[in-house]
């Protein structure tokens, strides 16, 4: 039976939970994941764990932060005037954005904390700094 390597695309069910046994992703009710090893597709830490296995095969793989979304940023937050957020948007804890970066970029921010002057955004994943522990089965190699 064929071993996946470097360069295959496998398709793979998962279901990803922290130390606290909480559930932040799973594939349960959809489609396999699909992803062609080695291509960085996925985090490093379960890109490295799928070398070596075959069609049916399961695994167990706790990946630490600096393989999986880094470690929490503390520089990440920046705090904005809220005259720079629309007044459209109905502010809450948890709410996620998108803003620009100085050279244009997109990227996803969370509102952590605001004021009637100022909003702080968190740039950092909200996975990051956190241990993640991935049960998967691959269901295809090609």
């Amino acid at each position: 039976m064929t071993e996946a390597k470097s360069g295959d695309t496998v398709r793979l069910h998962y279901k990803g939970t922290l130390d606290d046994g909480s559930v932040f992703d799973s594939s349960e009710g959809r489609d396999p994941l699909e992803f062609t090893v080695g291509s960085g597709q996925v985090i490093p830490g379960l890109d490295r764990a799928i070398p070596g296995m075959k069609i049916g095969d399961e695994k167990t793989v706790r990946i630490e932060p600096e393989d999986a979304y880094g470690p929490h940023n503390p520089d990440a937050k920046q705090a904005v005037p809220r005259a720079h957020i629309p007044d459209s948007v109905p502010l809450e804890v948890g709410l996620q954005l998108q803003a620009q970066t100085e050279n244009g970029q997109m990227m996803a921010v969370t509102v952590v904390e605001f004021s009637d002057d100022e909003v702080i955004l968190d740039a950092n994943h909200a996975l990051a700094g956190k241990v993640l522990t991935f049960e998967i089965q691959i269901t295809g190699i090609n």
